[in-house]
Formats: structure tokens, sequence, C-alpha cells
């Protein structure tokens, strides 16, 4: 007999774990779109991301509604903590979809939405990484419901998890460009990757030795199972990949390892919390919705929605393949 709150949960996690990975880059080029020269590179990076990056969100929608039919008791505490972040993020993706499609629609006014592709993807990262720093602090719960306040998410935790996330999208982002592009752009891309990497580093040490100064309850999972140390572990060998695909300029190494160590945090974060669906007070078996419900979602959502989603996006991926040059048509 098959568990279907496993199912689900799994369901959600690869759903999240893929919008991060996915709309990762394409936020981090936002979060770049500063940097880039006035014209053909600005252009040359929008013609990078433009075959996919609305698609990528689609891995937000199924997660969130997933989150809501499968996990109402999770939703339902989640949503309250953090209803001024979840805001800021849909705020910002949506005004940075609205620039990314003017842009090209309004010379005179493109400054302006360049910034607005900038600003909307700086916030959608920053609250990101912030919300998940909330989670690993724990919500206040009391008797299943949320008992905390409105700006419980804003600590200095919080706020280094947003800016871990910000640089951590920025090194996805730099490594697509030197996957997906040419010339002066990837040679760009290729001399940012080694400080962008640095940055994360540090963040990454800055919120271990805050985690360490604090107690944070993630460190006993790990003092209580050593083998969880083995994902972060991994998560570094990549970060080491990384670098010496940059040294040696081969372009598919950066790209590559960047996504291993994403998956490796995100996994990390996942067997830290395990089996919490609202870490440490709500397990995934008591935030799930009755079984009749689980498997009539699975019937629909299971069987149809999650594959097809899976096979339109690799389909997708698969005929944009390849590099785009300077003078590559707007999409």
């Amino acid at each position: 007999m098959i568990d279907l709150t496993i199912v689900w949960a799994f369901i959600i996690a690869f759903a999240v774990a893929a919008y991060v990975v996915m709309d990762g880059f394409d936020l981090g080029i936002g979060i770049l779109f500063p940097t880039f020269r006035v014209g053909k590179e600005r252009d040359q990076a929008m013609n990078a991301i433009a075959p996919v990056w609305d698609g990528n969100e689609t891995w937000l929608v199924l997660g969130g509604g997933g989150l809501l039919a499968a996990f109402p008791l999770a939703y339902a505490i989640i949503l309250p903590a953090l209803y001024a972040p979840l805001t800021a993020m849909l705020l910002g993706l949506i005004f940075r979809g609205v620039a990314f499609e003017f842009r090209y629609r309004s010379t005179r006014m493109r400054p302006v939405w360049d910034l607005g592709f900038f600003l909307g993807s700086l916030v959608a990262a920053f609250v990101q990484g912030a919300a998940i720093g909330t989670m690993v602090q724990e919500l206040t719960v009391i008797d299943g419901h949320f008992a905390g306040g409105p700006f419980e998410w804003v600590t200095p935790f919080s706020v280094l998890c947003g800016i871990g996330l910000v640089l951590g999208y920025a090194l996805l982002g730099a490594a697509w460009l030197v996957l997906k592009t040419e010339g002066d752009l990837r040679d760009w891309a290729y001399r940012r990757l080694h400080w962008l990497l640095a940055g994360v580093i540090v963040v990454l040490i800055a919120l271990f030795a805050y985690a360490l100064s604090t107690q944070l309850r993630v460190l006993d999972r790990w003092r209580d199972d050593p083998r969880l140390l083995v994902l972060p572990l991994l998560g570094a060998v990549a970060m080491v990949g990384l670098w010496l695909g940059v040294r040696w300029r081969r372009d598919g190494i950066p790209f590559t390892m960047a996504i291993l160590a994403v998956v490796c945090a995100f996994a990390t974060l996942g067997a830290s919390f395990w089996p919490y669906m609202i870490p440490y007070s709500v397990t995934v078996q008591q935030a799930a919705a009755p079984p009749q419900s689980l498997e009539f979602l699975f019937w629909g959502a299971g069987i149809v929605v999650f594959p097809v989603v899976l096979i339109y996006t690799a389909f997708v991926y698969w005929i944009f393949r390849g590099k785009v040059t300077t003078g590559a048509p707007r999409y």
C-alpha cells in the first residue's frame, strides 16, 4: 500500500527544488542585470532566459497549490507567518514579468523596465531566502496555529539567509550565462563566478557561526545523526568542482556544479526537518489532508499535472539547447 502522504511530500519537495534551480538562474540574471552593458549585453542576457523563464515559475504554482491541497494545516500556519514576505515575493515576480515583456516594446521607457526587472528579481530572491531562514529558526506554533508576530520573519539569521540566496541565485545566473552565451558576456560571467562563489561561502560561514551561537535546533539533528553531514560535504565538493570548472574554462561544468550545490543544500534542509512539515512542531502526517482527499488529488495532479509539467519543461529545455549568439532573435 502506497503512503500518499509521503508521495505528496515528495512531489511538493521536488516542485520547490525545481523552482529554486530553474527560476533561480533567471532571477540571478535579473539581480546581475544592472552590471551588464546597455544594449547588446542586456539583450543577449534576456535572450538566454526568454524561452524558459515563465515556464520555470510553473513549479512555484505546483508547489504552492500542492501544499494547500495536500497539507492544508501546514499552509494555514505558513501563510500568516510569512504573509508579508510572500506578498512581497509575488509583487516582485509580477513586476519583474511585466518589465521583462515591456522592455522590448518601449525604447524610451526601457531604463525604467530594466530597473523594474532588477528590483523585482532582487526582492523575490531576498524574501525567499528570508522565508527559508525563518523556517529554520522555527515558527511559533501553539495548538496548530501560528502564534507569533507579523515581523517574526525579520531576524539577523533570516536577513543573512536572504543575502545568501541573492548571492546564490546570482551565482546560478552567471553560470547559466557561461553555459548559454558567447563572446564578451560569457567572459564577463566567467570573471564574476569566483567572486560570487566566495560571497556565498562567506555567508554560509556566517550562518553556521550564528547557528552555533544561538544553538538552533537544526544543529541537534546533525549531532544526533552525523550521516546528515554527507549532504553538505557533497555540496562543498560541488563548489570545488565549480571553481575548477571556471579555472579550466569548461562551459558546462559551472552550471552543473552550481545545480548540484543547490540540490545538496535543499536536501540538507529536507533531511534536517524530516519528518516535520513545520519544523519542529507539525509533522508531515499531522499536516496532511484526509486520505480520501490525497487519493483524489493523486489521480488528477499526481498522475496528470506533475508528469505533464515535467515533460513539457524537459521538452522546452531540449528545443532551446545550445548557445545564444549576440544577434539572436528576441522571443
